[in-house]
């Protein structure tokens, strides 16, 4: 007969030994990150998306102008919106009172799906029945560094690991000779700066590395001249090993990223050339991007992250700025979407063609929508544009498991409120996660005595955008 004590202590199947067993898989987990912090590892379950592609439209496109058009605001152009609709929101530039102003461009239905896209979106409509289209995002913040942050990081302040250090830490790198999440930029700044692809409290190794969109695509990689790649490798064999050495003295996982990183610079002496090199792609694809292989653009970035995808790399951060549209939206929207429609487009068909849709992940938005009201502030240059607006602004997904042909919620006459299934940012983060196969409540990290998350302590899965 066993006793409850005999259980608890003596039995070699006991909640002590369980314990032990626990701590001991941890601290076996702890140590083969540290030989090797971004090794494949599985999903927490089968999850269809295996890369992510982020079209970041940093500066917030006007939904009103591309996805959600509202008529009503046509009929109201030049009369304040109501008080009792913006209630105690406050704007920046815009007063309560100011006048409703009318979408800007023609709409049609397109495809089976019968999604609605702005006469500015010509390209995007010939794939809208691929897109899972959310009217209904919400945001917390309403200046740009903090929103594009919070969409990045589940937090508006720097210093949280990014979605893609998230995903890299989680899932790990398919190749050796690409990073396993790279970022590119493709305008005038990010408000945000690196603190949108940061690996913040963890490893360094998890975070963003920013490839240039013309010429070499990272500086100072090159072999200085004199130094063949024998002697380099065997320079660099030297350091790995004292670096090792180190390593297993004191355990700093800062010192696995420097051999991490080391090793990653000499391969991409070879792969970042070759991968940017776009000879190799028919004169057919190029155009269909619209892409010139010699100068810097959102479509040469967008036919790259496809290379990269092919290639292994995990997560790539695209950002085109300029959609701050505080002023002439109408050729705010214009002009962006003469860079970014084809490109977009092209980007989806590409993968579909190639067979990498179904396991890669688009994903295309910024990071808060723009006010139904004018903006018009003649002391400082500005007419027929548009404030911040948080409280609604539409982005798309496509492939990775999101469902195909789907718009999901809806705005109120005015484009002002989410009417209909609210998709929070975090709900946003939970959901992409969960189309890699990792559940967005376990996928923590240990950091200043707690566990954290992308998500910090909120977030659900919008099961009806999965496929």
């Amino acid at each position: 007969m066993l006793t409850r004590r005999h259980f608890l202590e003596s039995c070699g199947y006991g909640l002590g030994s369980i314990a032990l067993a626990s701590l001991l898989q941890k601290d076996a987990t702890a140590q083969r990150r540290a030989a090797n912090p971004i090794a494949a590892r599985p999903p927490h379950f089968p999850g269809k998306a295996k890369a992510v592609i982020h079209l970041f439209m940093a500066g917030a496109p006007s939904q009103l102008e591309l996805f959600d058009y509202k008529p009503r605001l046509t009929e109201l152009e030049g009369r304040p919106i109501p008080p009792s609709v913006i209630g105690d929101q406050r704007y920046a530039f815009i007063r309560h009172d100011a006048a409703a102003l009318g979408p800007r461009f023609r709409f049609r239905r397109h495809g089976k799906s019968g999604a609605e896209l702005s006469e500015m979106l010509p390209h995007l409509a010939t794939v809208v029945d691929d897109l899972c289209i959310i009217k209904s995002m919400r945001t917390d913040q309403f200046n740009h560094g903090p929103a594009q942050i919070f969409l990045n990081t589940g937090f508006a302040q720097p210093g949280r690991p990014s979605f893609g250090a998230w995903v890299t830490y989680g899932l790990g790198a398919e190749t050796d000779n690409l990073p396993a999440f790279v970022v590119m930029s493709t305008g005038s700044g990010i408000s945000g700066g690196a603190a949108n692809w940061s690996s913040g409290f963890m490893s360094t190794v998890y975070a963003g590395v920013r490839l240039r969109n013309s010429g070499e695509p990272i500086l100072n990689v090159s072999s200085p001249p004199g130094y063949d790649s024998a002697l380099q490798r065997e320079t660099l064999d030297l350091v790995t090993s004292l670096n090792r050495e180190r390593l297993g003295a004191v355990g700093d996982p800062e010192i696995a990223t420097r051999i991490n990183s080391y090793e990653m610079a000499f391969r991409l002496q070879t792969s970042a050339p070759e991968l940017t090199d776009l000879r190799s792609e028919s004169r057919a694809t190029l155009e269909m991007y619209g892409c010139d292989p010699e100068r810097p653009s959102f479509a040469r970035a967008c036919l790259l992250a496809r290379r990269m995808v092919e290639r292994g790399v995990r997560f790539i951060n695209i950002y085109h700025e300029g959609w701050d549209a505080h002023s002439d939206v109408a050729g705010n929207v214009r002009n962006n979407c003469a860079a970014t429609d084809r490109a977009s487009a092209a980007l989806v068909r590409d993968l579909k063609r190639r067979g990498l849709l179904d396991s890669t992940l688009v994903i295309w938005g910024g990071e808060f929508g723009r006010t139904p009201m004018v903006e018009s502030n003649p002391a400082l240059g500005r007419s027929l544009g548009r404030d911040h607006h948080p409280q609604a602004f539409t982005i798309w997904l496509a492939g990775g498991g999101a469902k195909a042909g789907l718009t999901y919620g809806a705005t109120d006459d005015l484009g002002f409120h989410v009417a209909d299934d609210p998709v929070h940012v975090h709900d946003l983060q939970a959901t992409l996660l969960h189309l890699l196969g990792l559940d967005h409540e376990r996928l923590t990290f240990h950091h200043a005595g707690r566990d954290y998350r992308l998500t910090d302590v909120y977030g659900r899965v919008i099961d009806a955008l999965v496929a």
